[in-house]
């Protein structure tokens, strides 16, 4: 283990980082988007809430095409969100109110708007221009059609055929997402030089560090076969393909941003995080990621997949705190984010089994990842127990996913929908337009009933929930980091120590059992009396030691 990891405490170890999807947070000029000067204005609520930092999704230009995923300028504001000048302000008032600023960046995929694509697109085969891409001939007679047989994860075959200068039909570019998201090739030294410019860039404006967007990708096998099964990615919507995620050379980008960061870091003091999103298949193949000298976190994304069942549950976080924590880093949890169902629906289904099932369910799993040690990533709205909005009508979808695809079984834009704030009807409070300003996605009437001015004022919310949670993580000396010791529990009860005192059990099935520890919880997250753990109910004990 690293002299680093224990001879220090390092604020992201055991962090609470909160999502900010920039345009559904807050919207402060009118035009139903969100805004950088409306993330400004909801710190104080961030704040009260008791996160450490904020993760702001892409706010670069951008044709929005995956909103923001399709970066344009990896080196400033789109106007839609603001200017460089409403950055450094957000950041400056971020750091007043001592909350960390992460951004994310897209180094696997650029727009196709990007200047250096336009360059590629006018030059010749086999020029520098295209060396930054992926380029090739197709196969055929005529190179009809694609250098290999890979499908894009977002639906469609993952290449696109350009015409040339002379008007004839030319080359193929790979992109694993959509046509408008050429993948880079970091095989091209400039495209890391290019990437080493834009951490700096911004590490100069004062962030605390990135969030990596698909971050097992970057290199591809460099013959660029065929896949035995080319449609694994869109079919899973995942990084599947193991000849185009999880290469190899992928750990020497990380050493070197980890070298950059730690450069930055040692200027000041003040440590500086990469975060990594990593789909891979096992928790030891993740581990890898997060070694000494490369990501200081990823994303696990096992909790957040795994069914509400507690073998599962505790299958995954054992394997976690083994091949992860074991690295010397720590897990970083996390339930929900901006390309999943939203956790009170994802809970409650089949449908049959109601919205108030998983909604309890949605309560107990956020004070289980409270008290596991490591970080936690909360996704805006999830503190106000947002479900889905899972009848968007067809004309409003904005989701790549559903125009190249047809399909609504897999689009993001229910979890996406702008945030209430305040009031009976929509826009909630989210945009400060004339009367009957629309937010970007429309909000359906019974968001009034999860609304922030009414979540703070009922004790019983999901938002006092969080807030409870977040104050005792903080207060004792157990949760954040550290070991955890299984209970032996009765089935469908899940019950662990931290330190030496602090008890969390939940009770995944809908009828009560007994407590594994005696006396009232310091925090449940649904009523419970003294002995008994309600069903689909997590709670937080303080022991004495003689009933474990």
């Amino acid at each position: 283990m690293s002299s680093q990891y224990i001879d220090n405490h390092l604020w992201w170890r055991d962090a609470v980082i909160y999502q900010v999807y920039v345009r559904s947070f807050l919207d402060s000029t009118g035009d139903g988007i969100g805004d950088l000067a409306g993330v400004r204005a909801g710190l104080p609520y961030l704040k009260k809430l008791g996160v450490d930092g904020i993760w702001l999704s892409p706010f670069y230009p951008s044709p929005q095409y995956d909103h923001g995923y399709d970066v344009a300028d990896y080196c400033d504001v789109d106007p839609l969100f603001g200017d460089l000048a409403e950055f450094d302000q957000l950041t400056a008032a971020a750091r007043r109110l001592g909350i960390k600023v992460l951004l994310d960046i897209v180094p696997n995929h650029c727009s196709s708007e990007h200047r250096w694509f336009r360059e590629a697109l006018t030059a010749t085969p086999g020029s520098p221009a295209r060396a930054r891409f992926h380029f090739a001939d197709g196969r055929g007679a005529d190179g009809g059609k694609p250098p290999n047989n890979w499908h894009a994860m977002f639906g469609g075959p993952a290449w696109t055929r350009v015409t040339e200068a002379d008007s004839r039909p030319g080359q193929w570019y790979l992109h694993m997402f959509t046509p408008e998201q050429p993948d880079w090739n970091w095989r091209d030294p400039e495209v890391a030089a290019e990437f080493d410019r834009v951490l700096r860039f911004w590490l100069d404006r004062g962030v605390d560090g990135f969030r990596i967007d698909v971050a097992a990708g970057l290199f591809k096998h460099p013959g660029l076969p065929d896949s035995p099964d080319p449609e694994a990615d869109a079919r899973t919507r995942d990084s599947v393909n193991p000849l185009a995620w999880n290469q190899p050379e992928v750990h020497d980008v990380w050493r070197h941003w980890r070298a950059v960061c730690e450069e930055y870091t040692a200027r000041d003091g003040r440590e500086r995080l990469l975060v990594g999103e990593v789909s891979v298949p096992t928790a030891r193949e993740h581990a890898q990621y997060v070694r000494p000298d490369e990501l200081h976190q990823a994303f696990f994304f096992d909790l957040l997949s795994a069914p509400w069942n507690a073998d599962a549950f505790r299958k995954v976080i054992s394997e976690a705190m083994q091949d992860i924590a074991g690295t010397g880093s720590t897990v970083t949890w996390v339930l929900n984010n901006h390309d999943q169902v939203r956790t009170v629906t994802r809970y409650g289904e089949p449908a049959t089994e109601g919205s108030g099932l998983g909604a309890a369910r949605a309560r107990a799993a956020a004070l289980l990842m409270l008290a596991l040690p490591g970080a936690a990533y909360i996704y805006q709205g999830e503190e106000l127990g947002l479900p889905e909005v899972v009848d968007l009508p067809d004309d409003v979808l904005t989701d790549p996913i559903f125009h190249r695809t047809g399909s609504r079984a897999r689009i993001r834009d229910g979890c996406r929908v702008p945030l209430p704030w305040s009031g009976q009807a929509s826009p909630f409070g989210f945009t400060s337009g004339a009367e009957g300003a629309r937010p970007w996605l429309p909000q359906p009437d019974w968001f009034a009933e999860h609304a922030t001015d009414r979540a703070l004022a009922d004790t019983r919310s999901f938002w006092h929930l969080y807030r409870d949670g977040l104050q005792l993580r903080a207060a004792l000396s157990q949760l954040g980091e550290g070991p955890l010791r299984w209970l032996e529990t009765p089935p469908g009860v899940l019950g662990f120590v931290r330190g030496d005192d602090l008890v969390c059990a939940v009770n995944f099935g809908t009828a009560p059992t007994p407590a594994p520890v005696s006396g009232t919880p310091l925090l449940a997250s649904g009523p419970c009396a003294p002995g008994v753990l309600a069903g689909s109910t997590a709670a937080w004990w303080i022991s004495d030691g003689t009933d474990l």
